[in-house]
């Protein structure tokens, strides 16, 4: 079993930055791809972005797309999202999750962290 935590959310003002950070444990971490997605009240779940096993291909969804950078660090078993001008729209819980490819356009998330709430005010 993966276990994902997720750290990083917080109350920022429009235009501001956030780096989410989400640290996994057990040792077949880093042969996952993560996805970072995000919940908000009244919305369906949204992948924001995606990093694979070996940190080489990225996604990101157009709604923040330019505003998101992802990376990984495998010794320290941490994928990353950093988000920048961040708008009062991007307010949600951001969780990650470890996930596996199964066909060439679809991923199964395995494991989920609890999530972080970010708070973007206008």
């Amino acid at each position: 079993q993966v276990q994902l935590v997720e750290s990083g959310g917080g109350s920022v003002q429009a235009g501001g930055s956030l780096r989410l950070s989400c640290v996994g444990s057990g040792p077949t971490f880093d042969n996952y791809a993560v996805g970072w997605f995000r919940q908000a009240p009244g919305k369906e779940r949204e992948l924001v972005a995606r990093i694979n096993s070996y940190g080489t291909t990225t996604y990101y969804a157009n709604s923040m797309l330019g505003r998101l950078f992802i990376s990984r660090d495998s010794a320290e078993n941490t994928v990353y999202l950093q988000m920048d001008n961040l708008k009062p729209e991007d307010t949600a819980v951001y969780l990650c999750a470890a996930g596996r490819l199964r066909t060439t356009s679809h991923y199964e998330y395995l494991y989920w962290g609890q999530g972080t709430q970010v708070t973007v005010s206008s």
